[in-house]
């Protein structure tokens, strides 16, 4: 006999603490599923707190009255079961004996009917990358159980729990499980989409077992939670996607067969439902392309910083360049042009071009712009500093000079109007320290930080393909800080594309200078680069927070000693 199991899921942007807006948003996604006669609503993993609450968990106070809001969320249940996240509190009895301090479980709750129905606690806790649970959460040790909603033995999982092949929801499985409900904080990078499908797809076929995963979205600090929810049959079909960067809800009627004998305890949630009307087809987004996806996280990432900080526009220092050219056309698409105020700030080193082109763009964008020369204050620094200057050489002091009169003007104006700066660095210049601290790295957000210079290019030219917003010349100029005649990013680097390729295997592959140089590269150039790379942490640990696309983003991936003598 055919059994029909509704399950609805909300891929929601939620805010870490916002407990009374989460609230709020959970009850709204359970009141829609309650009409839409779904057996159970998914929603992302710690719904309740935001996902990652980080050292929020270690205050009392947070925890209760995340409590409070399972017990008003509990309360107002009805026949639709709602699997919710939150942070939970271990029995006395359950204490982990090596870390008496963390009694604190990222769990979730099954709600119907009024009350709590059960509780899982997340059981395999991350330590890589980003993530750092172990640190806040006690490993859950709930014995393996299905919960009979609407007549489905399903079995409940968080995220991390479904990645490792020997996880919960394979002992649900193998337990009588016929759907698998897996809910997720599953940060964006480059590549993630299709790995966590691959996965996902594996379970299911594995499993004999449907798999409902329901992810997160939005950006939370520097990550980028990309959603793309997903219900996957237990032949492995994709059976709906939800799209990337965006909230969405869905539904979808499963077709269970014949009657399951589960070998794990079963605690009865909800009875079958009566007779309803069928739910839309469900729909499967298509992924996007590689580059739009990128765009599309930058975006995502900067307009929950902005947004979720209480800021209601962003000063940008336009520069005519590529990269500050990038970061006003993701602003003006994340925020709105409206939002975006952008200011150049010519000296004598500066071209006739750069200003023009930041005139163009902003024109092309519908972006504020207005014009601050810094050359008199330029000249009264040089001036102020001669008797200590003279007889030096000029160096790089007069040309961070610059810069720093530029942050400083952003910064006031920042202060007077109440923008947030964008600084407007990327990841190539960020890794070798070619960029200054108080100068340009002045900013509340660097939304470039973790995009390499190659990339830029390729990113501003997708964009111009959607409308062409940057102009030409911006992109076919050779690069440079313009803070001396003739200055030229060449004069410093190697160019960009090599620098990237040396980058890339140094940062993101780990391989040490000596590998590099024997996959064919200069020895001399590579040792060189890594170098710098060492040696400019220090500047690193005082650049803003920016938007992580990469499983190697400086700051939260990877994070060595700034007081460092190793050298392989």
């Amino acid at each position: 006999m055919t059994r029909s199991f509704r399950v609805a899921g909300a891929q929601l942007d939620l805010i870490v603490g916002d407990l009374d807006g989460n609230e709020s948003k959970i009850t709204h996604a359970m009141e829609w599923a309650e009409e839409n006669e779904a057996d159970v609503l998914v929603l992302p993993e710690l719904a309740i707190p935001g996902y990652p609450p980080e050292d929020l968990v270690l205050r009392q106070g947070f925890v209760e009255e995340n409590l409070a809001v399972l017990d008003r969320l509990a309360e107002a249940s009805g026949s639709t079961a709602t699997v919710v996240g939150f942070l939970d509190r271990l029995e006395k009895s359950q204490k982990d004996d090596d870390a008496v301090s963390r009694t604190v479980t990222n769990a979730a709750a099954v709600i119907a009917d009024g009350r709590i129905k059960g509780v899982y606690h997340k059981t395999l806790l991350p330590t890589y990358g980003v993530f750092d649970e172990r640190r806040y959460f006690a490993e859950g040790r709930t014995p393996l159980t299905l919960h009979d909603i609407g007549g489905a033995a399903c079995g409940i999982s968080i995220c991390e729990d479904i990645w490792d092949n020997d996880g919960p929801p394979t002992g649900q499985a193998v337990g009588g499980a016929e759907v698998l409900l897996n809910m997720n904080g599953s940060p964006y990078h480059i590549g993630k989409s299709v790995e966590r499908l691959e996965m996902l797809t594996e379970r299911a076929i594995m499993g004999a077992a449907y798999v409902v995963y329901v992810n997160a979205v939005g950006g939370q600090d520097e990550l980028v939670f990309d959603g793309a929810s997903m219900v996957i049959d237990p032949n492995g079909n994709l059976v709906h996607r939800s799209p990337q960067f965006v909230e969405d809800r869905f539904i979808v009627d499963i077709s269970l067969e014949g009657h399951v004998s589960a070998l794990l305890p079963v605690v009865r949630v909800t009875d079958r439902r009566s007779a309803r009307s069928p739910a839309a087809t469900p729909t499967v987004a298509a992924p996007l392309d590689d580059i739009e996806e990128v765009y599309e996280a930058l975006c995502a990432g900067l307009h929950g910083y902005v947004t979720k900080n209480g800021f209601s526009e962003v000063v940008i220092g336009l520069s005519g360049g590529i990269d500050s050219a990038l970061t006003a056309a993701i602003a003006a698409d994340s925020l709105g042009p409206d939002a975006v105020h952008g200011i150049t700030m010519p000296t004598r080193y500066s071209s006739a071009g750069s200003v023009d082109d930041s005139y163009d763009l902003a024109d092309r964008l519908g972006i504020r712009i207005d014009t601050i020369p810094i050359e008199d204050l330029f000249g009264g620094f040089l001036e102020a500093l001669d008797p200590l200057f003279v007889d030096t050489p000029i160096n790089v002091a007069e040309e961070n000079l610059q810069a720093r009169i530029r942050g400083t003007i952003l910064m006031a104006v920042s202060n007077k109007f109440g923008g947030m700066v964008v600084a407007t660095g990327n990841k190539s210049e960020m890794a070798v320290g070619y960029a200054t601290l108080y100068g340009d790295m002045a900013g509340g957000y660097a939304v470039l930080k973790d995009v390499y210079k190659t990339m830029v290019y390729d990113l501003a030219r997708w964009r111009n393909g959607r409308g062409n917003v940057i102009p030409q010349s911006t992109i076919d100029k050779e690069p440079s800080a313009e803070l001396r005649d003739d200055q030229r990013d060449t004069d410093s680097l190697p160019p960009y594309p090599l620098l990237d390729e040396i980058l890339h295997r140094y940062i993101e592959l780990d391989m040490a200078a000596d590998e590099i140089v024997a996959a064919g590269f200069d020895n001399s150039l590579t040792h060189i680069i890594a170098t710098m790379v060492d040696r400019n942490e220090y500047k690193r640990r005082q650049a803003p927070p920016g938007v992580r696309i990469t499983q190697k983003a400086f700051g939260r991936d990877r994070r060595l000693p700034i007081t460092n003598w190793f050298k392989p």
